[in-house]
């Protein structure tokens, strides 16, 4: 059958869109795909939610940043979003959510936890019929990502998977696919060529600094400090669409033939191949096109909260060094260009890592599930919640409501967790005793009319309950279920 699949994204910064484009192209390959659409939803949605999520998000980031990695730190627990929050954007996007039931997605791929908020209560409310997944952008999970309702999460490291499947994610739910980055990036290229065409010599290494997103007078410092380097260098310094930042960077570095500077430009792919050395921020997108080509990174000036995150991975993985202090950057960057051994290092590290075709793998394995959603109670998500604040792994909890998995009895594909409570629930709705790896039988019969009952006799039934394992038998009569205990437990 063929597949209309909608991408969504958030521009929140460049990276979620920049991993929407990704992976459309990605599906856009596929000879099974009748359509694919992208929505950024903060297009469609009012002008004051859109610039309170953008622009003051970076306003944040520039004036008071520590309140960003406080935030950050706040929301990093699953299933702890205040109610208003969420009716606050259910509000905010009803126009997004008429443009998305109008295309009549049959897959959608979200690259940003709003649009994956949107599409988990869609589904949830029996609104759409559709596979949902998330594509993580940064290398650490942040709790914001994890929805009651959806099909597949990729994420962009094992230890990210272990630490969900610690809190109860069943593991075959979820792929460490890395951070989806443009098509080509890892293919060969005619370095000679490509340092002629950008006029950059053979004989000495190229410094990449990435200074549109680092800001003005913190770029001109470094941009002062790597051209005191003793080290033979040449440097490039790419300023995106700060025209003003270009005009400053220009006049500093006037008549230096070792430096060159350039605005907004499509072929920083180019420039990522011909690079010896990265200096910018550790954006998820950036960092990942540096990994996807084996580009060793210095950096800067992170904003707390994913970037902290994402540098900490990096650096422990021998790929980066951290620049802490704007006073001894050039003196890092010389250290590094001073021993060609260390750099060949951090590029092999840097390409271990490295998942140039993350876009294709999210495509196919897309494409290839055939599974519904994995629905999360919110008893579950309670549960969920607690382990994650406790911070250890759920079978160490003490105490800790137990969590469990209902499988498909067919296909063995985990289709709900819920909770031991909620395991026996099921077995007083269901005949019998129900025992860990026994079947059951749920009929859409059986639940209907034990839904009324146990909603009019049984005060402490969990609704909830009954609603996810309606939706699990979907249009089908009946469904056998398995009852399996968390990897984690």
């Amino acid at each position: 059958m063929s597949s209309r699949v909608l991408v969504l994204s958030a521009s929140v910064g460049a990276g979620h869109t920049m991993a929407a484009d990704a992976v459309a192209a990605a599906f856009r390959t596929h000879p099974d795909v009748e359509e694919v659409m992208q929505l950024d939803v903060l297009r469609t949605t009012n002008e004051v939610y859109r610039l309170l999520y953008d622009d003051g998000y970076f306003a944040l980031v520039k004036t008071v940043p520590w309140l960003v990695g406080w935030g950050y730190d706040k929301s990093d627990q699953p299933f702890n979003m205040a109610r208003a929050l969420k009716a606050w954007d259910r509000i905010n996007n009803l126009d997004t959510v008429r443009v998305i039931k109008e295309f009549r997605p049959t897959t959608v791929v979200c690259t940003h936890f709003l649009p994956l908020r949107i599409m988990s209560l869609l589904v949830s409310q029996g609104a759409l019929d559709c596979s949902v997944s998330a594509v993580t952008t940064d290398y650490d999970f942040q709790g914001l990502w994890l929805a009651g309702a959806f099909t597949r999460m990729f994420v962009a490291r094992e230890e990210t998977r272990d630490h969900l499947v610690a809190i109860g994610v069943p593991e075959r739910r979820l792929t460490v696919s890395g951070i989806p980055v443009r098509a080509g990036l890892d293919a060969p290229a005619d370095r000679t060529a490509l340092l002629r065409k950008h006029r950059l010599r053979d004989d000495r290494p190229t410094v990449l600094i990435s200074a549109g997103a680092a800001g003005g007078d913190y770029v001109q410092a470094i941009v002062a400090q790597v051209r005191r380097i003793a080290t033979p260098h040449q440097l490039v310094v790419v300023c995106g669409r700060n025209a003003a930042l270009k005009a400053s960077i220009d006049a500093q570095t006037f008549g230096d033939e070792s430096v060159r500077v350039i605005g907004y430009t499509t072929e920083m792919p180019e420039l990522l191949a011909v690079a010896d050395l990265f200096v910018g921020k550790p954006g998820g997108l950036s960092s990942s096109e540096c990994m996807a080509v084996g580009l060793p990174m210095a950096l800067v000036n992170p904003i707390p909260g994913q970037e902290v995150r994402n540098s900490d991975f990096l650096t422990e993985e021998g790929a980066a060094v951290r620049c802490n202090y704007e006073t001894t950057v050039g003196t890092k960057i010389e250290r590094i260009l001073a021993n060609p051994a260390r750099l060949a290092a951090m590029s092999s590290a840097a390409r271990r890592i490295g998942f140039p075709s993350a876009a294709q793998t999210i495509a196919d394995q897309v494409l290839d599930d055939v599974d519904s959603s994995l629905w999360i109670t919110r008893s579950a998500q309670k549960a969920m919640l607690r382990v994650a604040e406790a911070g250890h792994p759920l079978e160490d909890a003490r105490p800790a409501r137990t969590l469990a998995i209902l499988a498909d009895a067919k296909t063995g594909m985990p289709v709900a967790v819920v909770t031991d409570d909620e395991v026996s629930r099921v077995d007083d709705y269901f005949d019998g005793r129900l025992r860990y790896g026994e079947e059951v039988l749920v009929s859409l019969d059986q639940l209907s009319r034990r839904n009324r009952l146990a909603l009019r006799v049984r005060p402490k039934t969990d609704p909830h309950l009954l609603l996810v394992l309606r939706r699990l038998i979907g249009d089908r009569s009946g469904v056998a279920l398995r009852v399996e205990r968390t990897a984690g437990v």
